[in-house]
């Protein structure tokens, strides 16, 4: 009977099954040198914690607002005669605006320069009288009363004089109101009335002025961040500038930096119940009028110090999802250098240049003492905790 489930070994099966052989006894050696369970050391590179003074920074969203927004009126009434300006286009202080009928007010300024002049002829001829009564008084020709009314017309007259006086002033006044200038340099809104109207005088609003220049940055800081750093000033780890006058500096849309920088000069006592924050201010000089009022930019405070700080580059520091660690290079009690993790509290991220590179830190707020061998490069090859480890010849990578 023929024989069932017999496999014939050609001899290019045996060639195969040979070479699978030799596969198998090839991964079931272990290496013959190398460290832990075999596994050569991880080659990292290394600092050497210290504690240093850096700027302590806060960046903050803020919008845009005119330093002053100014209401244009006119101080007297009449006939708008005129527009002397474009809308929308800066203007000088001092500029003319509109011009009001001045020939009303022309015609007012020689009406009291004559009341003047009347007066100060009424006042020499009482002068004059009061001279004259005076010798006849002397040879008592005149009662003291006719003398007495002669010294007090001089008086009335005086008083006339000065009242001319003021009228002529205040024509004066009323003749330059009748040009409405600008009383800051700024930039124009649109007009509100129209050439050839009469106006009463200040009720009617004729038109807005924005000055630009400086402008004002508004934001708010949160009750958190405030109380934070009162806590790390009472403990002198952070000193704040002197009257809480931070130095603010723009960042825009795109990312650029605005050339001009300015100080907060006013901090709201006040917390806002619905943010949680007190508003600040500063004010930024703005002479090319780039900046406009409603614009959303970030600011920069500057000006504080963290005093005694650890810094360490981002990339080493690390989360394991229940915190931030890195790994220190500690010698064990075999002689061995290991990766052992070593859980910290960042604080805010710090910029520094090194050699014109930009590189970027976290502030260590603990979890680090001086001279810890923080690994910085190398990490990915950390495989578990008190893994070897081998420190680079460039140990103080950055």
């Amino acid at each position: 009977m023929p024989i069932k489930n017999h496999t014939v070994l050609t001899p290019l099966k045996l060639a195969v099954l040979g070479a699978f052989s030799t596969f198998i006894i090839g991964c079931g050696e272990a290496p013959a040198s190398g460290g832990h369970g075999g596994m050569p050391p991880a080659s990292v590179s290394v600092m050497s914690a210290t504690t240093q003074d850096v700027a302590f920074n806060i960046e903050l969203p803020a919008t845009l607002s005119g330093s002053k927004e100014i209401e244009v009126r006119a101080r007297v009434g009449g006939i708008l005669t005129s527009r002397n300006f474009d809308e929308g286009q800066p203007v000088s202080k001092g500029q003319s605006l509109f011009t009001i009928d001045i020939e009303p007010y022309k015609l007012a300024v020689a009406r009291a320069n004559a009341v003047l002049q009347s007066a100060k002829a009424t006042l020499s001829k009482a002068k004059k009288d009061v001279a004259r009564l005076a010798e006849l008084k002397d040879n008592k020709s005149i009662s003291q009363s006719d003398f007495d009314n002669a010294q007090a017309s001089v008086e009335i007259a005086t008083a006339e004089l000065n009242k001319a006086n003021i009228e002529l002033e205040q024509a004066k006044l009323n003749l330059d109101y009748a040009q409405v200038q600008s009383p800051v340099n700024g930039v124009m809104g649109r007009e509100f009335v129209s050439e050839g109207t009469f106006i009463t005088g200040p009720e009617v609003l004729l038109s807005q002025i924005t000055q630009l220049d400086p402008i004002r940055l508004r934001f708010g800081l949160s009750e958190r961040e405030q109380l934070a750093m009162r806590t790390d000033q009472a403990a002198g780890t952070l000193t704040l500038p002197e009257d809480g006058h931070w130095k603010a500096s723009i960042k825009l849309q795109d990312g650029s930096q605005y050339p001009h920088t300015g100080l907060v000069n006013f901090s709201d006592i006040r917390i806002n119940q619905s943010t949680g924050t007190s508003e600040l201010q500063a004010v930024v000089a703005n002479p090319e009028f780039s900046l406009r009022p409603g614009q959303f930019v970030r600011v920069i405070l500057s000006g504080a110090v963290r005093k005694n700080a650890y810094l360490v580059p981002q990339r080493a520091v690390l989360d394991n999802g229940t915190g931030k660690f890195v790994y220190l290079a500690t010698p064990n009690d075999k002689g061995m250098t290991v990766a052992l993790p070593a859980p910290v509290k960042v604080g805010e991220w710090v910029q520094q240049e090194v050699d014109g590179v930009v590189n970027n830190y976290w502030v260590i707020r603990s979890g680090l003492k001086q001279n810890d061998q923080v690994i910085v490069d190398g990490m990915a090859r950390i495989f578990f905790p008190g893994m070897p480890v081998a420190i680079a010849d460039n140990s103080q990578a950055q």
